[in-house]
């Protein structure tokens, strides 16, 4: 399996089916920066020896869900994919019930507003609003971030009970997207705590340089947020005074807007 695999293996499952498991580490190994592979570099970014790896991408390919170049023989992601990521959409009732308001909010402060889910000590981007200067790669919902790195799981995890809290401060990876991305884990876990009093987290540089980044805790019916409502603007023209007056006000009102009922499902963590 890949080290960057967001599951780790569940031997100790008598459920289990290793071969099984062998196969989606094929599926595993596709990423933004790894689009069209070889045998040889699955091979590579799996682990698994060649043999297993042309059965296993054959296989994977006679079922629909990789496609195969008949001149370079190299292997992509298949139109299987997006049939996937329809049913997860009509799945997560926090999608459906979210997005009024996430136009709504985007109409509003004409910037980028993203939709985040915990997923285990990462967040994954489940909806995506671009603005008119966004780029292509932030238009894309299914980016996974580390949570610590990011507003969106900072404020996530100032609504966890403090003993999870400070396990996640101290263990959950960090990434050194850009030359200012927060690395020092006293720093975040201040950002935190201030997290903890005011409701809601503004970071700066950490995924792009001069962006800012605003986000909110969208608060399950037990109060443990495992969503968050986030905006990201440009450091030159939004200074934090103006995002607190300007975007923070409608930022809260979407995510209070939005949170589960008490009878709902809570959003996947």
């Amino acid at each position: 399996m890949t080290s960057d695999s967001p599951h780790a293996p569940g031997k100790q499952n008598t459920l289990y089916v290793g071969a099984l498991a062998k196969g989606l580490r094929l599926l595993h190994a596709f990423d933004e920066s790894h689009t069209r592979l070889s045998l040889s570099e699955l091979s590579e970014r799996t682990g698994l020896d060649k043999s297993a790896t042309q059965r296993f991408a054959n296989t994977l390919h006679l079922e629909g869900m990789l496609d195969k170049d008949p001149r370079t023989r190299r292997y992509s992601p298949s139109h299987a994919w997006l049939q996937m990521a329809y049913a997860y959409y009509w799945s997560d009732t926090l999608v459906a019930r979210a997005m009024p308001r996430l136009i709504e909010l985007s109409q509003q402060i004409g910037e980028t507003v993203n939709l985040a889910e915990l997923s285990e000590d990462h967040i994954i981007y489940v909806s995506r609003l671009p603005c008119k200067r966004t780029h292509f790669a932030a238009s894309i919902a299914g980016r996974r971030l580390p949570a610590l790195s990011t507003s969106a799981g900072r404020v996530m995890l100032s609504t966890f009970p403090e003993a999870e809290r400070q396990e996640a401060l101290q263990n959950w990876p960090l990434h050194p997207y850009t030359p200012r991305t927060t690395l020092d884990r006293g720093k975040i876990a201040d950002m935190v705590a201030q997290a903890v009093e005011q409701g809601y987290v503004i970071s700066h540089h950490e995924m792009i340089l001069n962006e800012t980044s605003i986000a909110a805790p969208v608060r399950s019916p037990g109060q443990t947020a495992f969503a968050a409502v986030q905006c990201s603007v440009s450091s030159y023209s939004w200074p934090e005074e103006r995002i607190r007056e300007e975007i923070l006000p409608y930022l809260q009102d979407t995510a209070n807007s939005i949170s589960p009922a008490p009878d709902s499902p809570e959003p996947r963590g």
